[in-house]
């Protein structure tokens, strides 16, 4: 549609104070720090996220993390990038659905993309963008009122325009964060709505909406976490995107542009970088930022211990940054009330382990009424721990609470469950499924069970969690945590036991992605051994070439963890040497798929059915460099040559 009208000197007007009040709001980010903190400009910090188009809108509930350690492996495909700003550009679009993972980018991007509008920069044949947070729009549920009361009571200086005509203003509406909203969104059952002027409850007003009954010629932009992304009808979607977040490339900008000191940036990205699972967990922004705050302090101002080199010491030092942070702003001292932050850090470790099974990531004062939580310490809570758990005030409507980060909600979570167990108080009744864990009598029939419950869960919902909890059961991360438990609280007992039981799980030939998360483990735990075993035979000198030997499956497992965690970009792979089953070789595919991944980029690679009654192939061409790769898997139901 083409938009002709000429504006009144009072409507160009009117357009010009909007556009400035909205910059001014969209003109500052946080990095997870609520309104106790300092903001910063979002155009000084601003990191490109690497966003791509395509795609549906099915149903994945994969653990978040799982799916960033899937993405960081997955191979070169004919993805199409896309900017954020040209989303509605040069396409009949009129609603785009764009998908990621928690803390990936999707809110900094709807900021962005409001900014740059708000600026003058971008999208200025839109004349209006009506930016409508699911967080915000919770608190309106119980409500009648039409859509341009809800646009009045959203935005004041709408209502000098009396009722908003598509045909002659170009409207973008933003949904953000579908996966917090706590609507029914019945698309099926609610009724037809054609007149903006018109009163219903808010689910039908966004139904309607969505569906084009209302407002036909207006744009909408939904942004989700994966696993809700059906709740949206795909007949009234138009174009799917993905937000990966941060490339290799953008992760080492981000800290250059976080961290002055560009000598103290180089070094945090060497560090990052020598750690594989924390390199692929700065794929997501805000664990860069969580990363940038700790490595800045350890490494910038020569703390003593040890440098975070797991997931779980790398959240054990963020939350005693916090806690000491707490204790120098509002009590001026640097020893925290240890009887204090031990209340605070187990109601919301308890808020934290609750929500966890859901998946929640805000909460409202009746959610943490329903968790036996005195809301009063709750806000005290988030005043003075405001970079762990935020309290957001909207539109005067009530309180929204939230973890910056799921992980950091999972890291609660594992400390709560940890704490409690070893404290031998077990009158607080949990009823969650989770809860069967607490019903053991020794730290390693617990964390047994947590490995039980963990594997029991297809999509990997308590990978994370399992990682935190084993890692927090090191007396080097207890030593850390001193004063969150006490003297008859502290716990001994020897690691070994709990890491055969993760090595008997392996050799039980778990799902590739399980077994994967069971050598994580086994990493929060320092325990390398059966990785060490695999690399004895190892020549990093030759391109991981391997001696004719026979592994065993555990070792197979050991030498696909090893292929996938190697920074080193593999060339070569004979599989020919080894004399692996059919199922090692399934176990193969993961590590061949990074093999194969370079090749793809600049060769062409044949994928052959060798069990098909009529061969089939498909073909991937790119411009040739000098790139030489042959890899044969022979013995199985496949063939895939390299050439």
């Amino acid at each position: 549609m083409t938009y002709m009208y000429v504006f009144s000197d009072y409507l160009t007007d009117l357009l010009t104070v909007y556009k400035q009040k909205l910059g001014k709001t969209f003109q500052s980010i946080n990095e997870g720090i609520s309104q106790h903190g300092t903001s910063t400009l979002l155009n000084e910090i601003y990191t490109e996220l690497y966003i791509t188009e395509g795609g549906s809108g099915e149903v994945n509930n994969e653990h978040e993390v799982r799916q960033i350690e899937t993405a960081s492996r997955r191979p070169a495909t004919q993805e199409k990038p896309i900017n954020c700003n040209d989303l509605f550009k040069d396409k009949p679009v009129r609603t785009v659905l764009t998908k990621g993972v928690a803390g990936i980018g999707k809110t900094v991007s709807v900021q962005k993309f409001i900014l740059d509008w708000a600026e003058g920069k971008a999208n200025q044949d839109i004349h209006f963008i009506f930016p409508l947070p699911f967080r915000e729009l919770n608190l309106m549920m119980k409500k009648n009122l039409s859509l341009m009361v809800l646009l009045h009571t959203f935005f004041s200086k709408v209502k000098e325009l009396g009722t908003i005509d598509c045909d002659t203003y170009k409207i973008l509406f933003i949904f953000d964060g579908l996966d917090e909203c706590r609507l029914p969104l019945d698309f099926q059952k609610n009724e037809s709505l054609w007149d903006v002027t018109e009163s219903a409850s808010v689910d039908v007003l966004l139904t309607n909406l969505i569906k084009g009954n209302l407002l036909p010629s207006a744009l909408l932009w939904i942004t989700t976490r994966p696993a809700t992304a059906h709740h949206i009808l795909p007949e009234s979607v138009d174009l799917v995107t993905e937000i990966r977040g941060f490339s290799d490339a953008h992760k080492e900008e981000y800290f250059k542009k976080r961290i002055s000191d560009q000598s103290l940036a180089n070094s945090i990205i060497t560090h990052i970088r020598s750690s594989r699972s924390l390199y692929i967990m700065c794929h997501i922004p805000v664990f860069c930022w969580i990363a940038a705050t700790v490595l800045e302090r350890v490494l910038g101002e020569a703390e003593t211990g040890a440098i975070p080199k797991t997931l779980t010491q790398m959240f054990t030092h963020f939350l005693i940054f916090q806690i000491k942070h707490r204790n120098q702003k509002y009590q001026g001292k640097c020893d925290p009330d240890l009887q204090w932050t031990r209340k605070m850090i187990l109601a919301l470790g308890k808020l934290a382990f609750q929500k966890l099974e859901k998946g929640d990531l805000i909460f409202y004062e009746e959610d943490l009424r329903e968790c036996g939580i005195d809301v009063s310490d709750v806000l005290v809570y988030s005043g003075v721990c405001t970079q762990i758990f935020r309290k957001e005030f909207v539109l005067h409507l009530g309180k929204v609470f939230s973890f910056v980060h799921l992980s950091v909600q999972e890291f609660l979570a594992a400390l709560f469950a940890y704490l409690t167990f070893i404290s031998k108080d077990r009158t607080e009744q949990l009823t969650l499924d989770l809860s069967v864990i607490f019903n053991q009598s020794t730290v390693s029939d617990f964390l047994k069970s947590a490995v039980d419950k963990a594997l029991q869960s297809e999509n990997g919902h308590f990978d994370l969690f399992l990682r935190f909890l084993l890692g927090l059961s090191l007396e080097s991360n207890q030593t850390l945590l001193r004063g969150l438990q006490t003297q008859a609280e502290s716990s001994s007992y020897s690691k070994e036991e709990t890491v055969q039981y993760i090595k008997e799980k392996i050799r039980e030939n778990p799902p590739s992605e399980q077994f994967i998360n069971l050598f994580h483990c086994l990493n929060e735990l320092n325990d390398q051994s059966l990785v060490k075993e695999v690399q004895t035979y190892v020549n990093r000198g030759d391109y991981f070439r391997l001696s004719a030997v026979s592994l065993s499956p555990a070792q197979w497992s050991a030498l696909v963890f090893v292929l996938l965690n190697s920074e080193e970009e593999l060339d070569e792979f004979f599989l020919q040497k080894y004399y692996p089953s059919d199922e090692c070789i399934l176990r193969l595919l993961p590590a061949f798929w990074k093999l194969v991944e370079p090749a793809v980029n600049t060769k062409m690679v044949r994928i052959t059915s060798a069990q098909a009654a009529s061969a089939s192939s498909s073909e991937v061409s790119q411009p040739a460099t000098v790139c030489s790769i042959q890899g044969v898997l022979s013995g199985c139901t496949f063939t895939i040559i390299v050439v």
